[in-house]
């Protein structure tokens, strides 16, 4: 069996003490098409979704540094909106939908070893344990 493209994992494999959303839901800029006064949204190469950026971070508090930020790319036609903030809380707790995990190789450079790295992909959002919040424009 080949695989192409990313991994389909679940969710609760990756984040297994949840996850939490920081900041808003970002378009990314496809920086080949884009212009300074014309920027372009980049799209996914299998879906042809508009791509969007948003900051998550790990709920393990046993995470090494340095891993327990990090920046989901969600592949939807609309603009995902995270889940509401709950009372009390400084984040929005998150579960990703269609989370794929992205294994790719940093070379850094002649000297220093190869490093095997991963980035994720989504294909939405929601509460934990609920349903997809609508998609728009209202990032709270």
């Amino acid at each position: 069996m080949a695989i192409t493209g990313g991994i389909p994992v679940e969710f609760g494999q990756v984040f297994p003490h949840g996850a939490f959303v920081v900041g808003a839901v970002e378009p990314i800029n496809d920086f080949e098409r884009s212009t300074k006064d014309n920027p372009v949204q980049d799209r996914d190469k299998t879906t042809g979704m508009p791509l969007w950026s948003v900051t998550i971070v790990d709920g393990d508090e046993d995470a090494r540094k340095g891993q327990q930020e990090i920046s989901v790319k969600i592949a939807a036609e609309h603009q995902p909106v995270p889940p509401e903030k709950l009372a009390g809380l400084p984040f929005r707790p998150v579960e990703l939908t269609g989370l794929v995990v992205m294994p790719w190789i940093e070379d850094r450079g002649p000297k220093m070893r190869a490093r095997l790295q991963y980035s994720y992909r989504a294909s939405g959002m929601q509460k934990p344990g609920g349903k997809p919040a609508p998609a728009g424009k209202d990032q709270g």
